[in-house]
């Protein structure tokens, strides 16, 4: 089984190389978040490996989250507010406490969890509201999880 878990991670590492090589050159915005969306999956959600890239991630994820809102693209909303907390971007805050008005309930839980992985000290008061009264349980869990994570 070791041998195993070996190649799976030099697997890994080389789809992240290739991906960061791609991602590199890419220039159509929406083919590089496309990019980043998968080099946050290959990378299994962490930011390790993938510091130098996520400047230039941010963007593209925060543009995605405030563009797309009120639109019927609430995966792709979703999936940008959670990459944000993986690359703990933290000028994305103030996107990620509007994300948690957002009208669909995956989104809302999204921008929850990437609050919780950034540990975001000041987004205490609306979790709790969050967690307290939105309509949705999956949202009101993952506030939940958000503001133990705070603790």
């Amino acid at each position: 089984m070791g041998i195993r878990a070996v190649r799976r991670r030099t697997h890994r590492r080389r789809e992240r190389e290739r991906l960061l090589a791609k991602f590199e050159r890419e220039t159509a915005p929406d083919r590089r978040l496309g990019l980043a969306f998968a080099l946050i999956e290959v990378n299994d959600y962490r930011l390790e490996g993938l510091e130098e890239a996520a400047p230039a991630m941010a963007p593209l994820f925060v543009d995605t989250v405030k563009t797309a809102l009120g639109d019927k693209q609430h995966r792709i909303r979703g999936m940008a507010a959670s990459h944000l907390g993986v690359i703990e971007e933290r000028s994305a805050v103030p996107v990620l406490l509007k994300a948690l008005e957002d009208e669909h309930a995956y989104v809302r839980a999204c921008a929850a969890l990437a609050l919780g992985r950034m540990r975001v000290v000041e987004a205490k008061e609306k979790l709790t509201q969050v967690m307290e009264e939105d309509w949705d349980q999956t949202v009101r869990s993952r506030a939940k999880e958000a503001l133990e994570r705070l603790i």
